[in-house]
């Protein structure tokens, strides 16, 4: 199987699992406004890191599988609230109308907290049936990285940030967090459900920082040099917001720069794995050519 059947392999088999979760039900808006949010066009790079990496240290994917389409929904939660009038007040998200436009403000908080309580439900689920601590172990790292250790708190500095001008070391931590906290989660807790070894758990801590920064960084690159046509949603956003991002600290070249040797790093700590990294590999070096 060469890559891309394998990428589109590992999204399909995530976007089945996703249907299947997020069948309608009473009360019909609110699954309505989630499987919306979910399936408004996003590429399943988390879920995608999961699998891979639980792949990479010899595990099997289906195992991964649940706590890959948990990751999404919380991910998803995150970008309902981001857009939220409180927050970025953004109208269009991957090129469609954010939840709270396509329905209302209230449907939208409400469909985010759906699905993030909906994403610990799936792992408790698999939790209790398998009796494996491993799946604990995962489901601990995604509790944190998602919040009081991760995405969480990066959010709340990043929004007592807008309009004050912050040093590079606020700045890094918000990108740590509040984007590579959700990337370090999925592929940790990828290995760690594929068996992997403590040595290999930091291996991938460390491989998820350099890609969770680097993809931030693409994010502040491509703000200002691409088009909302390409993105899919506004550009210029953080200058509208006031935001102080990699670009206006250190400059469009630097960041081209800091980027490309994040990346490359990367990819060369997924080599230590060899062969069955090679997906892995080929995929983080997609991100770094990525244009949205």
């Amino acid at each position: 199987m060469d890559f891309k059947e394998s990428l589109n392999n590992k999204i399909e088999m995530v976007n089945n699992a996703l249907k299947e979760y997020l069948k309608p039900r009473y009360p019909e808006k609110l699954y309505e406004a989630m499987s919306y949010s979910v399936f408004a066009g996003g590429k399943r790079l988390r879920p995608v890191l999961m699998l891979s990496a639980c792949e990479t240290v010899g595990g099997r994917m289906e195992n991964a599988l649940p706590f890959a389409c948990a990751m999404e929904m919380i991910h998803t939660y995150s970008l309902i609230h981001d857009d939220l009038p409180a927050m970025d007040n953004d109208d269009f998200r991957r090129g469609k109308p954010t939840c709270h436009k396509a329905f209302d403000e209230a449907i939208a908080v409400l469909a985010g907290d759906g699905l993030l309580t909906y994403a610990f439900e799936i792992m408790l689920d698999v939790i209790c049936s398998k009796k494996d601590m491993k799946y604990a172990d995962a489901a601990k790292v995604i509790a944190q990285l998602c919040g009081s250790c991760g995405m969480l708190v990066g959010q709340v500095v990043d929004v007592e940030s807008e309009g004050t001008a912050i040093d590079d070391k606020t700045l890094m931590f918000i990108h740590d967090n509040k984007t590579g906290g959700l990337i370090k989660a999925s592929l940790v807790a990828g290995a760690i459900i594929g068996g992997a070894t403590e040595d290999e758990i930091r291996d991938f801590e460390k491989i998820g920082y350099n890609i969770g920064i680097a993809f931030q960084i693409k994010d502040d690159i491509l703000d200002v040099t691409s088009t909302t046509e390409i993105l899919g949603k506004p550009v210029f956003s953080d200058e509208k917001n006031n935001k102080s991002t990699y670009v206006t600290l250190h400059g469009i070249e630097n960041a081209q720069e800091d980027f490309r040797t994040l990346s490359e790093g990367a990819v060369r700590m997924i080599e230590n794995f060899g062969e069955k990294g090679s997906f892995l590999r080929e995929y983080a070096s997609m991100l770094i050519s990525r244009e949205k």
